[in-house]
């Protein structure tokens, strides 16, 4: 992995809400941002020299059903259920799938500069799928209840020793949380979910918390 030690985790929302960022160091989170534009998430990350930007959105689609395989693992192996990603041609012009299309665009201007994870981990700057739920399910060493997330999470992170007080809303918070998964994977401490055909989920491995 790259020497510097920061990284980035993305929240993803519709075009009109944008991308809320964290940025982590040293388990600090040391700066935030949040745009409408891919392209200035982007420059963002590098301006931070970020080596590994996690991202809330799926990284791909399911090639021929109504989930990708990295959800069915998720949810068999870890008993983590999460949302389903259909074909992208059954998402087409259906307003819930709004944010993953946004995310698509994400993608796309951040593998130039991040290629995705393909299964294989690198010394050079990279980009991976998390989902936060499944984060604080690896923190606290078991599955936990997805409803109050506002309040499970932040606790989550609080239990983990850190400050929370510059994250003012969920989106934020879900951001940090990715952060947590990129510097978890950084140190190699991870565990992947999914195929290079449909994409990985990274989430964090044994003893994150």
């Amino acid at each position: 992995m790259s020497r510097t030690s920061m990284v980035v985790g993305i929240d993803v929302g519709s075009e009109q809400k944008g991308f809320h960022a964290v940025a982590l160091q040293g388990g600090t989170f040391v700066n935030k941002t949040i745009t409408t534009d891919a392209g200035e998430i982007v420059a963002w990350c590098l301006d931070q020299r970020a080596a590994v930007v996690a991202v809330d959105a799926p990284c791909g689609w399911s090639q021929s059903g109504s989930s990708r395989q990295a959800e069915r693992e998720l949810a068999l192996l870890g008993k983590i259920n999460c949302f389903s990603t259909p074909t992208r041609e059954h998402a087409l012009h259906r307003d819930f799938y709004t944010w993953v299309f946004n995310g698509e665009n994400l993608y796309r201007s951040l593998i130039v500069q991040y290629p995705l994870f393909d299964g294989q981990r690198t010394e050079e700057q990279i980009c991976i799928e998390t989902f936060p739920h499944a984060v604080v399910c690896a923190m606290a060493g078991r599955v936990v209840s997805a409803k109050s997330k506002a309040k499970v999470r932040r606790e989550a992170l609080k239990n983990r020793g850190q400050d929370v007080s510059s994250l003012p809303n969920i989106d934020f918070v879900d951001a940090a949380l990715c952060a947590v998964a990129a510097d978890e994977f950084r140190k190699g401490n991870y565990q992947r979910y999914g195929d290079l055909s449909e994409g990985f989920i990274v989430v964090p491995g044994p003893g994150v918390a």
